[in-house]
């Protein structure tokens, strides 16, 4: 099952890390065939929020809510249950100085029961 691996913090406890560390548990989970994708995120003052209502698009600068912990980056991992992920998810660098949240990934479905067919950059499924 996929798991998607949020990862939270304060920016400046987060700072405190180098990205060494990450980059080493990241090559080491993707070694072992857990990690699909992962990826760090800028700071939050780079966000930018989108919300569309009756039509109209509006733009806000920053993120969705006011928090103490931001967004900081995410792992995408295959795990044989949330045992399984919560392991992985206690690997994580950041995990000692802010959270990570683990969350299923769901597949869509449409209407007519069919599983979304995704395909690779070369067109191929």
């Amino acid at each position: 099952m996929k798991y998607l691996c949020l990862v939270y913090s304060e920016e400046q406890k987060l700072q405190t890390m180098t990205d060494d560390e990450c980059m080493e548990y990241d090559e080491a989970i993707r070694k072992s065939g857990t990690c699909l994708a992962s990826e760090a995120l800028q700071p939050v003052h780079t966000a930018t929020t989108v919300r569309v209502r009756n039509g109209k698009t509006s733009i806000t600068d920053g993120p969705f809510a006011e928090t103490k912990e931001q967004l900081a980056g995410f792992y995408l991992v295959e795990a044989r249950d949330l045992d399984e992920a919560i392991r992985i998810a206690s690997g994580i660098p950041p995990a000692q100085v802010g959270s990570i949240e683990i969350r299923p990934i769901r597949e869509l479905l449409s209407t007519s029961g069919e599983r979304r067919q995704l395909k690779t950059n070369s067109g191929k499924k």
